[in-house]
């Protein structure tokens, strides 16, 4: 059974955790990669776990519940929200490992955390029972605080087949400090490196198995219905923070000079309403995505292009709110010890990934409703 409302502990921490995050921000950010303090709370608080089999110690959790978290988190810190959501995706990727691979990633409970990314950065040499890793794979959140990385890659020497998703410890990859992004600094999204390690075939399996057949819960939710999604929910949390933010400069500014202000204040009444009506819309859109998720027999190819349809819409959305806070928070807000630009760029940065655009979200929307239209 689901855990369900606000006695998830995922959900009742995040504000705590929120404001941890919040006051080790800028030191995050400096160092280039997630503040060991903040990593624990996450995982104490059950990110890791969030989609971790039940059978394991895991939480049941859902997607509305990790979307209400991560919302809250990125409200103050995005790039803490980004970790806790690309931790819960790995963790629903590696169920689909053999049984014996799951039982060695969460042997010792099911707070493992994992990092690692799907795209096809390495190749893999297939050996008697298992595989030879290579490869280098850039923008690897958290990569120095995982305890195992997930990996994908293309076979060699074989007479075919797709690409395979490896598991491997932390301790086998090296840990490149290229991550040098305008924004979500904090994410230590690094390059993690691997050269010829052996991985067991119980510790891989097909990418193919992440859109084809049943998710951890029984239930066909393939991975491209869910990522975009997840990638979306720490801009939504920055989106509500810098709004929250730009009211209190502004109404800071108004009241020490409200006659100065006069002729000004429909514009400023324009930008709040424009700017927290696309907030609200995204925020709209993202519901609709979560409980469909949540609740529906199984996701189409149709369902799946619209949801990156709407999460693609949405981004825009909160992009184009931010952008009008902005202009509009004067020097204070575009100072560099500002959290309001901070936000702006950490929600730039995260808007910008490759499942974001809209162009490529829209044809493949388009093809999949003509494609089955009656």
């Amino acid at each position: 059974m689901k855990a369900t409302g606000s006695s998830f502990p995922l959900v009742e921490q995040a504000d705590r955790i929120a404001e941890l995050a919040g006051q080790r921000a800028e030191k995050a950010e400096a160092a280039r990669t997630p503040d060991p303090e903040v990593i624990d709370a996450l995982v104490a608080a059950g990110a890791a776990r969030h989609f971790v089999p039940t059978s394991f110690g895991g939480s049941g959790g859902t997607f509305t519940q990790l979307k209400r978290a991560a919302v809250t988190i990125g409200a103050r810190c995005p790039a803490t929200a980004w970790c806790a959501v690309v931790a819960a995706l790995m963790t629903r990727t590696a169920h689909h490992l053999p049984p014996e691979g799951q039982q060695r990633v969460w042997a010792g409970g099911p707070d493992t955390l994992i990092a690692g990314g799907v795209t096809p950065n390495g190749t893999a040499t297939a050996l008697e029972g298992g595989w030879s890793l290579s490869g280098s794979w850039p923008a690897v959140s958290f990569a120095e605080r995982a305890q195992w990385i997930l990996l994908a890659a293309t076979p060699q020497g074989t007479d075919g087949g797709g690409r395979h998703i490896c598991l491997v410890p932390a301790t086998h990859v090296r840990v490149d400090r290229t991550w040098d992004a305008v924004g979500m600094q904090a994410t230590g999204s690094h390059t993690v490196s691997v050269q010829q390690a052996f991985v067991p075939d119980t510790m891989t399996f097909p990418a193919a198995l992440l859109t084809e057949p049943a998710g951890p819960d029984g239930r066909t939710v393939p991975l491209p219905a869910v990522n975009t999604f997840l990638f979306c929910l720490p801009m939504l949390g920055a989106a509500h923070g810098a709004l929250r933010l730009w009211r209190q400069l502004t109404a800071a500014r108004l009241r020490r000079h409200p006659r100065a202000y006069d002729p000004v204040l429909a514009h400023y009444g324009d930008v709040f309403a424009r700017g927290s009506s696309e907030i609200d819309a995204a925020e709209l859109l993202l519901d609709r995505i979560a409980h469909h998720i949540d609740t529906a027999p199984a996701l189409t190819p149709t369902d799946v292009a619209r949801n990156q349809r709407d999460c693609a819409f949405a981004a825009e959305l909160l992009l184009r709110a931010v952008d009008r806070l902005m202009p509009a928070s004067g020097t204070s807000g575009h100072s560099t010890g500002s959290d309001l630009q901070r936000l702006w760029r950490d929600l730039h940065t995260a808007g910008s990934h490759a499942t974001l655009q809209f162009g490529p979200a829209a044809a493949q929307y388009t093809q999949a409703e003509l494609t089955h239209a009656r």
